[in-house]
């Protein structure tokens, strides 16, 4: 077995991959492996950004968003031309083995490399949007809650100290986890997401009971998945006759200190990713179910539709009607 193992981070950048890269070096060299960095993602694999960790390269990133290796998708990537450079670039330095931390995508890539050329990739799931099949968490999630949180809370402030409606939406691209949990974690009246109908006439008679019983604002959270922010904000001005702004918080939302939670599950997943590899397995992907920490075949997250917890979706029915 090569002792070369080499790391990278791909996709969309999440707080936790910092943690997770840091913890897979030092695990990896504790259990006999030369560890490998790859920077600039699929990017750098074909244009050889790939070095030795030393200490100092992973010294002192455990509290910082994002990703120092940073990140990139690469359309070079899907010609097999570029791929085999990128597998000689492992070559020449004796790299038998890949950890990527990143999404679907970016391990959709590396299980083409695998069939490829046979070179053995672990995936942990960092995403913000927690949309990956078999896993229910995705590091960098309680990092972007509660950015979420902290901007929710301060625009409550004004919404209270001016008797205004706020419409808040939040990223998740076509998942709606981020704006449930905000939704129900801020005490929101409204929650617009893709996986559950909703009713504006509902909403409309609620909030205007609520409003003649003494209530002075509103807060809603969407999600962008829906598309359905501004058009939900001018509703919600000419329904309620309230006046009524919308804050789109974008790329706030990726970045940010990386929480304890998101630190600690950095690495569990690193020590599950090396472990995986040690242990011969060649296309799995990090996963915790039900508080436990287990690994799936690429083709299960492939095949698969991610589904929200029902539990969840029963809990933010009510803000959606």
């Amino acid at each position: 077995m090569s002792k070369g193992l080499a790391i990278m981070t791909s996709g969309g950048d999440s707080a936790g991959m910092n943690p997770a890269v840091k913890c897979c070096v030092e695990y990896a060299r504790k259990q006999g492996y030369i560890p490998y960095l790859v920077y600039d993602g699929l990017r750098g694999l074909i244009d050889d950004h790939i070095v030795e960790a030393t200490r100092e390269l992973t010294s002192g990133i455990l509290h910082r968003g994002g990703t120092v290796l940073r990140s990139s998708r690469s359309k070079r990537f899907f010609e097999l031309q570029y791929r085999q450079q990128a597998y000689d670039n492992l070559q020449r330095r004796g790299i038998g083995q890949l950890i990527v931390i990143g999404g679907d995508g970016s391990f959709n890539a590396l299980n083409q490399f695998y069939n490829d050329f046979q070179v053995p990739f672990a995936g942990i799931p960092a995403t913000i949007d927690n949309d990956i099949p078999g896993t229910d968490y995705c590091l960098g999630v309680d990092t972007a809650l509660n950015m979420i949180r902290q901007s929710v809370d301060s625009i409550r402030d004004t919404a209270t100290s001016f008797s205004r409606a706020f419409v808040i939406e939040v990223m998740g691209r076509h998942c709606g986890y981020l704006a449930m949990v905000s939704a129900l974690s801020s005490g929101a009246e409204v929650c617009i997401i893709p996986e559950l109908p909703y009713d504006l006439d509902s909403i409309g008679a609620r909030l205007i009971e609520e409003k003649k019983n003494g209530r002075t604002y509103v807060l809603a959270i969407v999600a962008e998945g829906t598309r359905m922010s501004e058009h939900f904000t001018r509703w919600l001005s000419d329904s309620m006759q309230m006046d009524a702004r919308l804050t789109v918080l974008g790329h706030v939302q990726r970045g940010g200190s990386p929480t304890v939670h998101d630190r600690i599950m950095a690495y569990k997943f690193s020590v599950a990713a090396v472990d995986s590899l040690r242990s011969g397995n060649t296309n799995a992907i990090m996963t915790f179910r039900d508080g436990t920490f287990g690994s799936v075949p690429i083709e299960t997250v492939t095949s698969s539709k991610y589904r929200i917890d029902s539990d969840l979706l029963k809990l933010c029915e009510p803000l959606s009607r």
